[in-house]
């Protein structure tokens, strides 16, 4: 994923984000003059302080003093509060529809994407870019907003008391933007690095946790330890070189602030002493232009914050900017529920440069039943996929009843879809929300029907609460076949005409494979089925059997025919049934 934006494309995309919740930032931008104006006002209020309290000794005017003082506070407690309140929603509201939008390009990514993208990537940006950019938004908007309109009321006072001292302090300003600009683009450089060794990280942290069991089966806790720690290694090096730019900017500004300060105190001084202003006046301005440098301070760790965001979000616009390759065409149709008639007609499909399938024809009947077999890497799962439409084919076409599924909307080719494949993939909530997963207004009683015919319903009751038990991650709580048995009952429940099993006992032992096959017995029932399997005494009964070698098919008949023909099929099942 490479990114071709410029940042100030960037930031419109990020303002765009925030259009929605524009009365927020407009109460803000209030608020926040309320409390730069209570603050200009502070130093406005030195020079009668100094000049009609305290040099003329007027005892009155000073009980005023701290009326003034604690009123000016609670206006710019209460303005604070309201600014902040108001700026830092709009900010987390903006940053969570980012969020929502990321995810959502993600799950409609095709599965070709997600295959060349590792999942440690897509999380960091959703996870870690976002986040960033969602404590940026914070200190970007509030600190901005508020320090902006502090500067330019403070700048105002100090050139409306004494222009010549405002002009010897405003005179080492631009040379603060020199240090600023200069560090924070190697600090977005640096960020974005830093982000992207940080997709590479979540990926040994996702893999390392997922494959657990064969780390301790083979030992190997000290390999990943080590791999975790070159990855950590190499995060931090780019984290340390944008903490190093990060720091260096405030004493750089800290440093040129004091030569103007200086400058003015000297100046001033002078002129004190030669009668041509009070001290008053003197201290007023000093304090104006003491205290700009504070946010001239504050909007230089605003900007770098900035160019950390920038990192971040251009990470994640250049995901959002994704090209979608399976989408519906604009003039997409809804179809009813299908005859289930599947034709795959010349196909011709790689990933890559390398053809997977080659003008693979195919002709299922309503009802029939299909099985995919030949050697690993023959092509078997990615007809599949292409039925399921996870990928689109460069050339031919796939049908279902004489429509080609790129001319049908998804969400009506998905409804007459079935997938039963071999990762039994099971969510971390009840066996009732998993078995309703790709029918979710299922009653408990259509659960339940469903759950007998896939003879999943003496272990369900033996759970601790039944359905409403929770599986925990991937299921984990169950056996391989009590996982694949519950994927058959979601199946069933869904009741689609077209069925797709992938291997879907391969990982099974023999007792656990005759009860699943069962279970997909009654789920083949009056279904268009697509069987690929490796083991042959699981589609010994199909009604034709493709054998498929290199995306190509070299025979078709049933397991009798088959045998007689010799060639590959033979092959395979002399391999799988030889007696020693």
């Amino acid at each position: 994923m490479k990114s071709h934006m410029t940042k100030k494309q960037i930031y419109l995309r990020v303002v765009q984000y925030s259009r929605p919740y524009l009365w927020r930032i407009i109460l803000s931008v209030v608020f926040s003059l309320v409390v730069a104006g209570s603050d200009v006002s502070y130093i406005y209020l030195i020079e009668p302080l100094v000049d009609k309290i305290i040099t003329a000794n007027n005892i009155t005017l000073a009980y005023l003093v701290p009326v003034v003082i604690i009123g000016l506070a609670v206006l710019k407690g209460v303005g604070r509060f309201y600014q902040e309140y108001y700026i830092k929603t709009a900010g987390q509201l903006a940053v969570q529809d980012i969020r929502n939008d990321l995810f959502s390009q993600s799950m409609h990514l095709s599965m070709g994407f997600h295959v060349k993208q590792p999942p440690g990537v897509i999380t960091s940006r959703v996870l870690n870019d976002v986040g960033i950019l969602q404590r940026s938004a914070a200190d970007i908007l509030v600190d901005g907003i508020r320090e902006s309109f502090t500067l330019v009321g403070l700048i105002t006072l100090a050139f409306y008391k004494d222009w010549r001292l405002a002009t010897v302090a405003f005179s080492v300003m631009p040379f603060c933007v020199i240090p600023a600009t200069q560090l924070g683009r190697r600090i977005r450089n640096n960020t974005k690095s830093g982000l992207q060794r940080m997709g590479f990280l979540t990926g040994t942290l996702q893999e390392s946790f997922s494959g657990i069991k064969v780390i301790k089966a083979f030992g190997q806790e000290d390999t990943q330890i080590q791999e975790f720690k070159t990855e950590n290694k190499k995060y931090y090096k780019y984290l340390r070189k944008a903490i190093k730019y990060n720091s260096l900017t405030a004493p750089a500004v800290e440093i040129l602030a004091a030569l103007g300060g200086g400058g003015v105190v000297w100046y001033g001084v002078h002129r004190v002493l030669a009668g041509e202003m009070t001290q008053g006046q003197l201290f007023s301005i000093v304090a104006a232009i003491m205290m700009m440098f504070t946010p001239v301070k504050r909007l230089t760790r605003v900007s770098n914050i900035i160019q950390k965001s920038v990192g971040a979000a251009e990470g994640v616009f250049t995901l959002l900017d994704e090209p979608r390759d399976v989408v519906d065409k604009p003039e997409a149709i809804e179809i009813p529920r299908a005859r289930g008639e599947i034709v795959f007609d010349n196909v011709t499909f790689s990933y890559g440069d390398e053809a997977v399938l080659t003008d693979f024809s195919l002709h299922a009947n309503p009802g029939e039943v299909i099985a995919l077999v030949g050697p690993s890497g023959a092509g078997k799962s990615t007809v599949a996929g292409l039925m399921a439409r996870f990928y689109d084919p460069q050339q031919g076409s796939v049908k279902i009843d004489g429509f080609d599924i790129r001319d049908i909307s998804l969400e009506s080719l998905k409804k007459n879809l079935a997938f039963v494949d071999q990762e039994t993939f099971l969510f971390s909530g009840s066996v009732l929300d998993n078995i309703r997963y790709g029918k979710q207004d299922a009653d408990a009683q259509s659960v339940a029907d469903a759950a007998e015919q896939a003879y999943a319903t003496d272990f369900i009751n033996n759970l601790p609460q039944g359905y409403d038990t929770s599986l925990g991650d991937r299921g984990v709580r169950l056996s391989g076949g009590q996982r694949q048995r519950l994927c058959v009952a979601r199946a069933l429940l869904k009741d689609a005409p077209v069925l797709i099993l992938d291997e879907a006992t391969s990982a099974l032992d023999t007792e656990s494979e005759a009860m699943v096959q069962k279970a997909l017995g009654n789920l083949m029932k009056n279904r268009t089925t697509l069987v690929i399997a490796h083991r042959l005494s699981t589609i010994m009964h199909a009604d034709r059997i493709v054998v498929m070698e290199q995306g190509r098919v070299v025979q078709v008949g049933n397991h009798q025919e088959l045998l007689a023909q010799g060639g590959l099929y033979r092959k395979l099942y002399d391999m799988q049934f030889e007696t020693v």
